[in-house]
């Protein structure tokens, strides 16, 4: 069936939506007719936006968490309006696959979940927990059980250089000099941050060698107190604190305009990725392999300990050793060859 229209279930973090990517661009090559809507969580919104294969973003009425059945039968009615042929449900559980069932869309794919037969019809199966993301949602793509190409796209955004100005100019950073961006939060605790000290000496490293620099710390209201530790450390001087003070989209089109991007394992790293900007990630309880960054240029660095990745969201151990001992230096000494 070639006419109709796909429908795309998010997952509920950025980073896992930006890492869905892919598969969008396995869809749109095998039917380049269908259109492709994406309904996703308010939140995560505005990365499937910066998505060229993406037709329309719908945003999901419900509360996270809760099952809300009536409230996803009456929704189920709007989708049915719309006229899809196939729906992938990238969330692993029962509730978001409800949807396309309730909506009557005839061909339902996704991973079994939580014992999803039935609401889904065709079901894949992840035999390989440590997959790296990007392959595990582009499988959808493919038969269940089928072997995975080897020639998977890695995940793309676009912004518009007039986004980009606008969003530079409202929080001063318009005008002469290059931006480097800061992703000092991460969203899983805070066992994945690098220590405000170490943030702070790399500021100062990049502002010795170009004073002219804008460096933007980024990252939602929960990162603003981290952020502000490390304006503590360096002053205002070049350095903005706009985390939880940008809209997502505005987030976005300041990582697309910057001349590189440092990261903790975050959402905002694989935007960075997608928008193929220089990049540095950092890792600490987390597992390089699982989630890297893909840009041309691109560092990720880990000190691999005995101990990690321990993928917990406080060091079990009580001395941060992941990524207290990854030192500036280290970092730096990437970042300027950038």
């Amino acid at each position: 069936m070639s006419g109709g229209r796909t429908l795309v279930i998010s997952p509920n973090w950025i980073g896992d939506a930006v890492m869905a990517q892919p598969l969008l661009q396995l869809l749109k090559q095998q039917h380049p007719e269908r259109q492709i809507d994406v309904l996703a969580p308010p939140s995560v919104a505005p990365a499937w936006r910066a998505m060229i294969e993406v037709d329309s973003v719908l945003e999901t009425p419900f509360r996270h968490g809760a099952l809300q059945l009536r409230e996803r039968w009456r929704y189920a009615k709007v989708l049915r309006a719309r006229g899809y042929v196939d729906a992938y449900v990238l969330p692993n559980t029962i509730k978001y696959a409800l949807i396309p069932w309730l909506a009557g869309i005839a061909r339902r794919v996704g991973y079994k979940g939580e014992m999803r037969y039935g609401l889904l019809n065709v079901v894949h199966h992840d035999d390989t927990p440590k997959r790296a993301m990007v392959p595990f949602y582009a499988a959808l793509a493919g038969a269940p059980g089928a072997a995975l190409r080897a020639d998977v796209p890695r995940p793309a955004m676009r912004v518009g250089d007039e986004q980009i100005f606008d969003a530079r100019a409202r929080h001063g950073m318009g005008g002469a000099g290059r931006l480097v961006v800061f992703a000092p939060g991460a969203e899983f605790g805070a066992a994945k941050r690098w220590p405000a000290r170490h943030f702070a000496a790399l500021a100062q490293s990049i502002r010795e060698q170009d004073p002219s620099a804008h460096i933007a710390l980024l990252g939602s209201p929960k990162d603003r107190e981290a952020c502000a530790e490390i304006t503590a450390l360096t002053g205002t001087d070049g350095i903005h604190n706009v985390a939880g003070a940008t809209s997502l989209a505005e987030a976005i089109a300041l990582i697309a305009g910057a001349g590189a991007v440092v990261a903790n394992d975050s959402g905002l790293l694989h935007i960075a990725s997608a928008l193929n900007r220089p990049v540095i990630a950092l890792y600490g309880p987390t597992d390089p392999d699982h989630a890297p960054p893909f840009s041309d240029i691109a560092r990720s660095l880990s000190l691999r300990l005995a101990c990690s990745p321990c993928r917990q969201r406080e060091c079990p151990l009580g001395h941060h050793d992941c990524m207290e001992k990854l030192e500036p230096a280290m970092v730096w000494n990437e970042l300027r060859q950038m």
